[in-house]
């Protein structure tokens, strides 16, 4: 799997060397100004997410990409690893599948709330 920008290609790196499941970059610049790309992984437990987040943040940090912050360490089923231009998803499989986030950036117009939104 290759990617188009070195800290991209550092993280989904960093999540193969941990064996995580489904890594799938996005590239988010034309729907949103908050990051360039996003990556969802699946975890096989919740020790396993975790692991995929730390070896992210360890690896970016090493890189001089020092994450600017890190959400949902404490329950380990949904991890966010926020490293500015890119941003990690790392989730438990049912928890994936019931967010659904490729979907919704993939193609955001289909998104319930946006339909809501523009007919207000």
């Amino acid at each position: 799997m290759s990617a188009d920008t070195p800290l991209l290609q550092l993280v989904i790196d960093a999540l193969e060397e941990v064996k995580a499941q489904n890594i799938t970059p996005l590239d988010v610049r034309e729907i949103t100004s908050v990051a360039d790309n996003m990556v969802i992984a699946s975890g096989t437990s919740n020790r396993h997410v975790k692991a995929l987040a730390d070896s992210v943040a360890d690896a970016a940090k090493s890189a001089g990409f020092p994450p600017i912050g890190t959400e949902g360490e404490n329950t380990g089923e949904w991890i966010l690893v926020d490293l500015g231009d890119v941003i990690v998803h790392l989730m438990l499989p049912a928890t994936r599948e019931f967010y659904d986030l490729e979907r919704l950036w993939k193609n955001p117009q289909h998104h319930p709330d946006r339909d809501q939104q523009q007919d207000s």
